[in-house]
């Protein structure tokens, strides 16, 4: 994007709900997109292109990025492909920030391309920092480039920690609606379908994050990724259930007093926020109405019905390897269960069996997460299923 000489780039794999979006915050502002990317999402993205007039895209399938070559064809657009094409335009120094929307590991190569070039990331990509958390702020802290949060509840921490010190922190609370199954009887669990795990009570969001929201996992990756953002131990971060996602987050501080974020369920806020920090633009997006709201609840997390939670802080335990395994793990076993190969309860198992078998290192560099990305999509895809004939 382009704001009085500010560019920045957009990175996305599921365009319709993660760059479309984006697309639409970025028209309160007085900003040019001029780097796009997408997975295969074609049409959407020759549609943008047209409209926001990039300087590049990047589509990572190829017969993908061959269709918007020939639809784009003459006009000033370079079209890359390929995982390749990806990383290059991430690493680019001509922009000011890279806005990554990327979905599960794949972001995490493009984030730190970003940020060795010593490039602003809005990061949208929690599994960035789940993967290469270390590696990352590393790298931050040599070129000075800085993370801005786009998750909602990292960007909730975020404003609530505006002229406040780390240091008198007590502890961070991360809110989770507690997804569709929150009161659903245990017991069923093994007749939960895919289906029945895409119906999100309160977000609209892709595939894979909501079903890591049906299972709680994006709780725990969140957690993971609230420790290297708010350089917090993980025994300080806590989850709360708040069915009604209106309290995105909180900050505890020393003397027991509580800031908290309130807003409607749109990741538009908080993707606005992160392109105008430290600004809040107006807009003409729905207000929140707390006397049609008239109650917020509360109640602490279950273990026994979500143990994706457990295990994430178990990762965090260990530390090393076992945060990426973890990562890993959730995602390809996710993708299994809405490919129905795979019941929903033998995701937290499958991930389980990983972290245990996986050779733990302590200080992973880039190319050790890498290949332990291969194997443990190759453990997960050698899982047999109980459920599943």
């Amino acid at each position: 994007m382009k704001k009085n000489g500010y560019q920045a780039l957009i990175t996305s794999e599921e365009a319709l709900t993660g760059t479309d979006r984006i697309a639409e915050a970025s028209k309160n502002l007085d900003y040019d997109i001029v780097a796009l990317s997408a997975f295969s999402n074609v049409d959407l993205i020759i549609s943008q292109a047209k409209e926001f007039k990039p300087d590049v895209v990047s589509i990572v399938d190829k017969l993908a990025a061959k269709k918007a070559k020939e639809a784009l064809q003459g006009l000033p657009i370079e079209v890359l492909d390929g995982r390749e094409g990806l990383l290059e335009i991430a690493g680019r120094k001509n922009v000011d920030m890279v806005l990554n929307a990327l979905v599960g590991s794949s972001g995490m190569q493009p984030t730190l391309n970003a940020i060795k070039s010593g490039v602003d990331v809005a990061l949208s990509n929690k599994e960035s920092l789940v993967m290469a958390g270390q590696i990352i702020q590393n790298e931050r802290k040599k070129t000075k480039a800085n993370i801005y949060p786009v998750d909602s509840e990292h960007s909730a921490i975020w404003q609530c920690m505006a002229g406040e010190s780390m240091d008198e922190v007590n502890k961070i609370i991360l809110t989770g609606s507690g997804g569709p199954f929150r009161d659903r009887e245990v017991t069923t669990f093994k007749d939960i379908k895919s289906e029945d795990a895409l119906k999100h009570p309160n977000w609209e969001m892709g595939k894979k994050i909501t079903i890591d929201s049906a299972s709680m996992m994006n709780k725990g990756l969140e957690v993971i990724e609230a420790v290297w953002l708010f350089e917090m131990d993980y025994t300080n971060v806590d989850i709360i259930v708040h069915p009604q996602s209106i309290i995105h987050s909180m900050v505890e501080f020393k003397d027991t007093s509580v800031k908290a974020q309130l807003g409607l369920p749109d990741m538009k806020i908080p993707i606005q926020y992160a392109l105008t920090y430290p600004n809040h633009i107006a807009t003409n997006w729905e207000t929140l109405d707390l006397t049609k709201i008239q109650s917020l609840t509360f109640e602490p997390p279950d273990y026994n019905r979500f143990p994706c939670i457990r295990l994430a802080y178990d990762s965090l335990s260990r530390a090393g390897t076992a945060p990426a395994v973890l990562n890993v793990a959730n995602e390809q076993s996710v993708y299994r269960f809405l490919n129905g190969e795979i019941g929903f309860m033998e995701i937290p198992l499958i991930i389980e069996n990983a972290l245990s078998s996986h050779d733990w290192e302590k200080t992973p560099d880039i190319d050790c997460l890498i290949s332990l990305e291969k194997w443990t999509t190759e453990f997960v895809n050698s899982f047999s299923s109980n459920y599943i004939n």
